[in-house]
């Protein structure tokens, strides 16, 4: 691996320009040939502006090329680049900026008055109106260089700078490629936030290393996705499961979506039930995958044509994924649980603003539990921080949810440990019950008391109109945690 994305992506553009491919659609249609101009010149212009190799530079603007160009462009001048989030208050973005040393800041129209406040003067202010034109650059770049930064929080819910090199951002697509098989036939609806890894890795580098075209959302609709899906000649979607089920109730009885060839899902778990209720709806194969952006985005995923229910996928060519019992730090027997640990080009350089080391001896923690079946597929088993202590007895949280999901009252769930002053912690269970449906609290504790030993039985069970999501989709399981305390200080001990 002696190359940068930067580099691998402006031979594949040029390609692909060639062909006469389209690479962006939506509200306009863009040309590879269009793209490339437009990364080149957005390069260069930086570049005369004074963006050097490892400045670390921001981007605060809507999904759209202007931004994608100006985005490949600065990275093509050798910056280390972060999508903002756009919604980030000034203060909270000087604070981000700080942390990780950026430099220069890249602001659409949309943003540029409520971003000219004192806390960013320090600086260099970029109008991305100003960054097209003509021109080329490309600076003479490595695997080892800085390329991508993301913004993780910890357990403290601080922000942390996740620090990407150009190696891999390389790996990762490479064995997206070679799992998913994308190429230039291939047609995705971009329904993610370009500040998430997902929305940046695998649905910007990859389709445009196969030569696909992306269909921009810059939010995402039910109806509009499912517009998209039945006229836009959509190949393939990537989304939370909360998209899936929010489109769900509007599909037509029996729709079939001609083109479409499966539908990807990661970034949160997945109910065996709720994943087949979106194949039978689809009638295409739903495909999960696993990662985190510590390792760039994906590390497994499940081959469209070989899926898995229940199963997070195979390991992706070129990293290294193994078992390891998270007390010991020796890897598990074949067979066993243990902690998930990944190797290999695709882990990050290292946390800015933070003294958190996930990675040892090569190997980052990823905290989640899991166990591989005889032919390599991958399954969740449960995560070490969320394992719930009831009286020294561990319990995993995902054994409940997932035997309480099949229940026929139940629509969603998600459970969490609770103070208690006799066992230490006892797990509560948030349900989102189907239309129609009433909470019976005693037959659901016997419902999973039926099948599960006693210390698995939730002490309550609570409804709630929707479990609350964070930005990218996943339950939000600590303001479930607060909800379950505020709970317990007002009625007392469980």
């Amino acid at each position: 691996m002696t190359e940068s994305i930067s580099a691998r992506l402006r031979a594949a553009i040029a390609r692909h320009a060639e062909a006469g491919r389209i690479a962006l659609s939506g509200e306009t249609r863009v040309s590879y040939a269009e793209l490339g101009a437009g990364i080149d010149a957005a390069a260069a212009i930086l570049h005369g502006r004074g963006v050097t190799r490892g400045d670390r530079v921001g981007l605060v603007a809507p999904k759209d090329p202007a931004a994608i160009m100006a985005y490949f462009g600065a990275m093509q001048a050798g910056a280390c680049v972060c999508f903002v989030e756009p919604g980030l208050a000034p203060e909270v973005l000087a604070e981000q900026a700080a942390l990780v040393g950026m430099r220069h800041l890249v602001v659409a129209p949309a943003h540029a008055e409520r971003l000219a406040v004192p806390a960013l003067e320090g600086l260099a202010r970029h109008a991305l109106a100003d960054l097209s034109g003509e021109g080329a650059f490309a600076a003479a770049l490595g695997p080892e260089d800085e390329a991508m930064l993301l913004f993780t929080s910890g357990s403290t819910g601080r922000p942390k700078g996740v620090l990407l090199r150009h190696k891999s951002l390389v790996c990762n697509a490479d064995g997206v490629l070679a799992h998913t098989g994308t190429g230039p036939t291939d047609r995705l609806l971009h329904v993610m936030p370009l500040y998430h890894t997902n929305g940046l890795n695998n649905q910007l580098i990859v389709p445009f290393l196969a030569g696909a075209e992306v269909m921009l959302m810059e939010r995402f609709q039910p109806e509009a996705a499912l517009g998209r899906l039945r006229t836009g000649g959509i190949t393939y979607m990537t989304g939370v499961p909360t998209i899936y089920a929010r489109m769900l109730p509007h599909l037509l009885p029996g729709e079939r979506f001609p083109c479409l060839r499966f539908l990807r899902c990661g970034s949160a778990p997945i109910t065996p039930i709720l994943h087949r209720q979106i194949e039978e709806a689809f009638g295409v194969p739903l495909v999960v995958s696993y990662g985190l952006s510590e390792a760039t985005c994906t590390s497994t995923m499940n081959p469209p044509g070989a899926r898995r229910i229940g199963t997070i996928g195979t390991v992706l060519k070129g990293q290294e994924v193994r078992l390891f019992d998270p007390v010991t730090g020796l890897e598990a027997a074949p067979g066993r649980e243990g902690e998930i640990r990944i190797s290999g080009p695709a882990l990050m350089r290292g946390y800015l603003g933070s003294e958190e080391a996930p990675i040892t001896d090569g190997w980052l923690r990823t905290g989640d539990l899991g166990s591989f079946d005889a032919d390599g597929y991958l399954a969740i088993t449960g995560r070490i921080k969320d394992v719930i202590i009831r009286g020294g007895e561990n319990i995993s949280p995902a054994l409940i949810e997932r035997h309480l999901a099949v229940h026929p009252s139940i629509r969603d769930c998600c459970v969490v440990g609770a103070p208690d002053a006799d066992l230490g912690e006892v797990p509560v269970a948030f349900v989102v019950l189907r239309d129609g449906a009433g909470l019976d609290e005693p037959s659901l504790q016997a419902f999973v008391r039926a099948s599960l030993a006693r210390i698995y039985v939730p002490a309550r069970i609570r409804p709630l109109e929707r479990l609350p999501l964070n930005a990218v989709g996943k339950v939000n399981r600590k303001v479930l945690r607060d909800l379950a305390n505020q709970e317990q200080t007002a009625q007392g001990p469980l």
